[in-house]
């Protein structure tokens, strides 16, 4: 499992997540984007599963553990490009509303509310 976090002008997260997320895995990124939400500057994060093959349950609770911390700030979160079976997953977790596709640039454009066509 390997990720990838690129910051977007400071306040914008784009998480890539490739291969599988196991609990292992996701202590490690839970551990290193909860110390970026605590640092202030972060509003939104955009978690871009287009490359990830396989999530278990920890992986919902590391999406919906730092939607829980960026609520405080009142942040958002984007969960772009999930598999079909990670579409039915959320859906049942009740986060339908977060899910787009498209590419990152688009996500970033509705983070800051420029819905574009």
């Amino acid at each position: 499992m390997n990720y990838e976090m690129d910051m977007q002008l400071n306040d914008i997260a784009v998480i890539r997540l490739y291969g599988e997320l196991d609990h292992h895995e996701a202590e490690k990124i839970r551990s290193h984007i909860s110390k970026t939400i605590l640092q202030g500057n972060l509003n939104t994060i955009i978690w871009n599963l287009e490359r990830l093959n396989f999530m278990d349950s920890s992986g919902i609770g590391l999406i919906l553990g730092r939607m829980r911390e960026l609520s405080a700030v009142n942040g958002q979160t984007i969960i772009l490009n999930p598999s079909n079976t990670m579409k039915k997953i959320f859906q049942f977790s009740g986060l339908a509303s977060y899910m787009m596709d498209g590419t990152e640039a688009d996500a970033i454009l509705h983070a800051r509310g420029i819905v574009n066509g």
